[in-house]
């Protein structure tokens, strides 16, 4: 049997050679590089997009990326999350569509005080202020509603 690593059908420098090199370079990263990208992008988000609050606030280091994943009908993007304290955290995702190619989604994970968590899509470091002014008399609790479908207090 012919040795199928050194005896190729095609020459090293021919034009198969180099598109079987650009289609394996297109598979797209491992999952410990999407894991770094993801922090990456949360890191670059907040301090973009929240100089005066989360860029004081988390460090890069904070962040922990997670790969994609597929589950058959609905993949999620790569994404990282970093530990705020008291229960609290942020999750940033980007949202890739063909239409608006990659967005930026920076959630603020909540407790409740009903021991459930609520999730907060901010867009913004004046929401990102109301939502913690709202927080703070309940040190960091979302007030549990009975009549709402959620916990989400604000």
């Amino acid at each position: 049997m012919p040795d199928t690593i050194t005896n190729l059908p095609y020459g090293p420098d021919s034009p198969l050679a180099f598109l079987l090199e650009v289609a394996a370079d297109a598979v797209g990263p491992d999952e410990s590089e999407q894991r770094e990208d993801a922090e990456t992008a949360a890191a670059h988000h907040t301090y973009a997009a929240y100089p005066q609050t989360l860029a004081q606030a988390v460090e890069a280091a904070d962040w922990q990326g997670a790969a994609a994943t597929d589950s058959g009908d609905r993949r999620v993007e790569p994404s990282a999350a970093a530990w705020l304290d008291g229960g609290l955290w942020l999750h940033h995702t980007l949202r890739i569509t063909e239409h608006d190619g990659a967005l930026d989604v920076l959630t603020l994970v909540v407790p409740c005080t009903c021991g459930r968590y609520t999730t907060i899509t901010l867009d913004g470091e004046e929401m990102l202020l109301e939502v913690l002014a709202e927080l703070a008399p309940t040190h960091g609790r979302s007030v549990h509603d009975d009549t709402a479908d959620d916990c989400r207090s604000v």
